[in-house]
Formats: structure tokens, sequence, C-alpha cells
């Protein structure tokens, strides 16, 4: 059992991070995205990095924080410093001590375990909105395949409700699993990051041939399983991804080897957004001060995505630009 799943009485329980509601960018209409905790890549530009660790992590807010030092002096590890710009967490453990001594909530910790009842209870607060969109749930992270039990479970109750299910996925875990995920889902949202292994391996910690061996899978499983849709989502980030060499060896090995079954290949804009997430988190992010891509160096990935594929509708552009 991976150690991010744990058994309760009759069911079995995920690590989740966050339910989001109201989403509009992980697949069709609007959708509650459902994020996981846990991911086998380090990728340098994570827009999620406190879903990264299996464990929970503690965060300090700021603008809840009264100054009043009862986190540091309950935390038995002596791990937080009350300092003029804040608590600084220098051996936190996530014992989750200073969370519950904490009188305003500014320490939260973030990762808690919740039964697929409980978690899909929440989801079907909003199917009003998945009915009038067409829209559904989406399993993201983190990466979902590395609670299996949890996240097939509850795809499962998902689709007894009637409610459409999206599996967002890195790709890296096993053939079997992701295979079993997959039948589970309406649709695939499998990212390809980049195409040159050497530099996958330097971007994200991780080599990308189990990953690209498990998309040529999935994609058979969508042949076989028209019910199945297939998308292609790859973030556009400056310096790593979004060069065109990276861009047309993606394009043509979609047009190589999934030209008959991928729906959609959305190009991802970088974003900041996640700033504030590393702040709290105490962490330094290296694409802090990285401008936005401009409007005319997205539509110049877009032609260049588009101009190796037969079908260059395809390709679709999403996100911000500066």
């Amino acid at each position: 059992m991976p150690h991010s799943e744990t058994p309760g009485k009759g069911e079995v329980r995920g690590r989740i991070l966050n339910i989001q509601r109201m989403s509009t960018e992980d697949g069709p209409g609007i959708r509650t995205t459902v994020f996981f905790k846990g991911c086998p890549l380090s990728c340098a530009w994570c827009h999620n990095p406190e879903s990264i660790d299996h464990a929970p992590r503690v965060v300090w807010h700021d603008w809840l924080c009264m100054g009043c030092g009862t986190c540091v002096e309950t935390c038995p590890h002596d791990a937080l410093e009350a300092l003029p710009g804040g608590i600084v967490r220098r051996d936190c453990r996530c014992c989750g001590g200073c969370v519950e001594a904490c009188p305003t909530g500014a320490m939260q910790s973030l990762g808690d375990h919740r039964g697929v009842e409980q978690v899909l209870a929440e989801l079907l607060k909003d199917r009003a909105y998945y009915e009038n969109s067409r829209g559904g749930v989406t399993l993201s992270g983190g990466e979902p395949s590395m609670q299996p039990r949890f996240a097939s479970a509850l795809m499962s109750r998902c689709r007894s409700e009637g409610i459409h299910v999206a599996l967002d996925t890195c790709g890296h875990c096993k053939q079997e699993v992701l295979l079993d995920l997959s039948a589970g889902a309406d649709l695939v949202l499998f990212d390809i990051k980049l195409m040159e292994s050497h530099l996958h391996r330097q971007f994200t910690g991780r080599s990308n041939r189990l990953i690209l061996d498990n998309l040529l899978a999935v994609a058979e499983h969508v042949r076989s399983h028209p019910a199945c849709r297939l998308w292609i989502r790859t973030p556009l980030i400056p310096g790593a991804t979004a060069t065109d060499p990276n861009l047309l060896a993606i394009g043509r090995f979609i047009q190589a080897h999934l030209s008959d079954v991928v729906g959609r290949w959305e190009l991802c804009a970088f974003n900041r957004l996640c700033t504030r997430q590393y702040q709290r988190l105490g962490l330094e992010w290296s694409y802090a001060d990285v401008p936005l891509l401009t409007g005319e160096e997205l539509e110049h990935f877009h032609r260049s995505a588009r101009s190796v594929l037969s079908d260059p509708n395809l390709v679709v552009p999403v996100g911000a630009t500066g």
C-alpha cells in the first residue's frame, strides 16, 4: 500500500491537499479539482510545491498571526523561532503541535487524510455546475497514481453518481496502475513536459522514458475504449520547456504515435501565481522573477506546435500573458 494511503473503517482513505471549486483549466466545463498529496517528480517550476511531499507540511500565514508566540513555546522540537520578519521554521517535523495550539489559525497543516465518501460529499455540492457546463471532477496533484486505491475508489463513486471524471497525470508510475486508473476515467490529461530525456531529468529529477512508454499504453487503452478521451498538456516554462525544438519534438511524437487518439494539446502559459505558496513554505523559487510570456511569444509557440500536426486545430494555448 502506498504510504500516503491508510485504511479506515471499511474504506480506504487518501491524503488530500485541497479541493478547488469552479476550475475552468482542468478539463472541459466547470470542474472541481481534487489535489492529491505526493508527486514522483520535482519540477523546478512546480506550481503546487506543497503537493510534492507525501507527508503534511506546516505553513505560516502572516496575515493571521497576532505575534503571541504560542507556536514557538508549544513546539516540542524547538524548530520555530519568532523573528521580526515572522515565524521561521528551521527544522520543522510537521508534528502539528503548533497548528493545534495556534489561537488564530495562522499555523496550518496542509494535507489531511479523508475518506472517499467524505470527499464525494464535497464534490456533489457542485453537481449543478457540472450538469449545466458539461463539467465534472478532476483528480490532480501532486500525482493521483501515487494513491491508486483511493483514486480508483473515488473515481468509481463519482461515475456512479453520473459525474464526468478526468485524471490529470504526469505519467511516472507503474503502467498497470495508470491503466487501471485510466479505465475509471472519462478523460486523461497527460503531461508531456520535455522530449529530451537528459533535459527532463535535469528539470524534473526523472527520465521521461517511463512516462512516454506509459503514454503509448494509455493511447492503446483509448483506442480500445472510445468513451475515454486523451488530452496532452505541455507547460510553457521560459528557459526550459518553452523552446521551438522541444515543442516541435513533442508535436512530432504526437503526430507519429497519437494523432488518432489525442483530442487536444494544451500549451499552458507559465504563471507566478504560486509565488506566495513558496513563501508560506519558507522555500526559494528560482522562477519568482521570471517574466510571463508575452502574447507574441505565446502565439509564436502556438504556431510552432501547429506546424507539425496534420490537424493543427488540436493545439490550444491557455493561460495569461504579460
